[in-house]
């Protein structure tokens, strides 16, 4: 199977979507940001000084998800419909896991705006938190579901 962001030479282009129809796409990605278990009880408890670390990071993630393109130079700007960001406490990491779905109808998929919106949420957890943990650690991050369009329905295991 061949890269379909370059062409026959060899050059980075952006694909040609033109051609395919406009179809429902949904993408879900997650990802999972870990820290000492004081940063997280800090955070759990709502007493970072500088506010509402998971509100603060849920509207990061949406944005994010809306600037993609601006972002990731090859992605298509994309009409995007819905766009969730979940943010869950986990005591077992201990960190705070993140859950984004996007929501189009186009000619191309939005996985790339689901984890923009993922990577933009755990980053701001990152620079609110970091003041008393800097060694928190980011990872995890993928597709999870990515359905609509011709190469049809992806579940990640």
């Amino acid at each position: 199977m061949a890269l379909t962001h370059f062409d026959e030479s060899g050059a980075a282009h952006m694909v040609d979507v033109s051609d395919k129809a406009e179809t429902a796409r949904i993408a879900i990605a997650e990802g999972h940001i870990t820290m000492a278990r004081e940063t997280f009880d800090i955070i759990s408890e709502g007493r970072v000084s500088k506010g509402d670390v998971l509100g603060v990071a849920r509207l990061a993630g949406i944005i994010g998800a809306k600037k993609t393109p601006d972002l990731i130079p090859l992605c298509h700007p994309l009409p995007v419909s819905k766009v969730a960001v979940d943010l869950e406490p986990d005591a077992t990491l201990p960190g705070i896991r993140v859950r984004a779905t996007v929501r189009t109808t186009g000619r191309t998929g939005v996985e790339m705006e689901a984890l923009t919106a993922v990577s933009t949420a755990l980053l701001t957890v990152y620079d609110m938190a970091k003041a008393v943990d800097r060694a928190m650690q980011i990872g995890g991050i993928r597709v999870c579901l990515k359905d609509g369009g011709k190469s049809g329905r992806f579940e990640a295991e």
